[in-house]
């Protein structure tokens, strides 16, 4: 047997059990929250967490901001993030790029994340070309099929300069026409007019993509397309400034979170003293205030720099993967959510 058909072999061994993304709607986690809100340390924090997410979809003048930072998309809450735009629990939502990019557009083309039921050496899993996330892999030729797709999106835009939002829209939009999965935040976002932002876009698969892009335009001489990080700052101030009172539900901290926290303190530059700080604030995190940081300063902290409000806000120090099934199911069978009028805010960056 060649070593190619070994290789061959053992790849497809080591990629034999995908992740299985949880389905928040086929089970009820309203008599584990009210019993863990009976409990103390982290189960009690999580069931206020989940008391709070409830009263922003109470509040009919609360604009929600679903905000991600980390692996959990690829770690099995991919289904999770697009029934909350599906159900009408989430407003906009804020996002690294390879939260976006490659994990719910990977798998928007078809593509899979796999369960690691073993570990060997990282230099065979790189001869496999098999990516690794902690206990998750990724196939890399997979991985370049989505490279080379956000290549062909950007090489059938015109060339200019275009927010993150604009971008992922034509994503979105690519998926509703080429797509091979439904439950596609990216998808999903575009069909329900939810804007999505990614403030270091180009730090996943899209960077890869675009650049080639940018280089191939160069070459011939020809314009090409940018993303406007700075059009992304105003884009979402924007928003925040005509939502008013607003929600904050944060996994993971870092880029995302400060970005939209930041939206506040803009909107006091451009001479909008009137616009509240967020309401509501909850983050998932297991990052460490000793650092001086919490990936982006404890919520307490925030309300130093008049980003949150400190009334009503909530830490919980958890695995986001583990507790998040918990929170969004307790709010999706209590079912705030029916009554809720779509904001569809993307449509406020339509050209007439």
């Amino acid at each position: 047997m060649s070593t190619s058909a070994i290789n061959d072999t053992r790849k497809k061994e080591l990629l034999s059990t995908e992740v299985e993304h949880i389905d928040i709607t086929s089970f009820d986690a309203r008599p584990i929250i009210e019993s863990m809100g009976k409990m103390s340390f982290t189960s009690r924090d999580l069931a206020r967490a989940t008391g709070i997410y409830n009263q922003m979809l109470e509040d009919k003048d609360c604009t929600i901001f679903l905000v991600i930072a980390g692996s959990t998309s690829a770690g099995g809450c991919m289904d999770l993030y697009a029934e909350l735009i599906r159900s009408n629990m989430v407003d906009c939502v804020v996002a690294t790029g390879a939260t976006i990019v490659d994990m719910d557009f990977f798998e928007g083309l078809g593509h899979k994340h796999y369960q690691a039921k073993e570990i060997p050496d990282d230099d065979t899993l790189r001869s496999l070309y098999i990516d690794r996330i902690y206990d998750t892999y990724i196939d890399e030729e997979q991985l370049q099929d989505c490279d080379f797709t956000i290549n062909k999106i950007a090489n059938d835009l015109p060339p200019g300069p275009y927010s993150s939002r604009a971008f992922i829209r034509e994503m979105g939009k690519y998926l509703v026409e080429h797509g091979k999965k439904e439950n596609s935040l990216v998808k999903l976002a575009y069909e329900h007019d939810v804007p999505i932002f990614c403030p270091a876009f180009v730090d996943s698969s899209a960077g890869f993509g675009l650049v080639k892009h940018q280089v191939d335009q160069m070459e011939k001489g020809e314009p090409y397309l940018m993303i406007d990080a700075v059009a992304d700052f105003r884009e979402l101030t924007d928003i925040k400034i005509k939502g008013g009172e607003s929600g904050l539900l944060m996994i993971g901290g870092g880029v995302p979170k400060n970005f939209i926290q930041d939206t506040v303190v803009c909107a006091e530059i451009l001479g909008h003293e009137d616009v509240s700080v967020h309401k509501y604030a909850i983050q998932i995190t297991v990052a460490d205030v000793r650092d001086g940081a919490c990936s982006s300063s404890t919520l307490q902290e925030a309300a130093s720099w008049g980003k949150v409000n400190t009334g009503i806000e909530q830490m919980v120090f958890a695995e986001a993967g583990s507790v998040m099934p918990l929170l969004a199911s307790d709010a999706y069978h209590r079912e705030a959510w029916k009554t809720r009028e779509k904001r569809r805010w993307a449509k406020l960056f339509d050209k007439s």
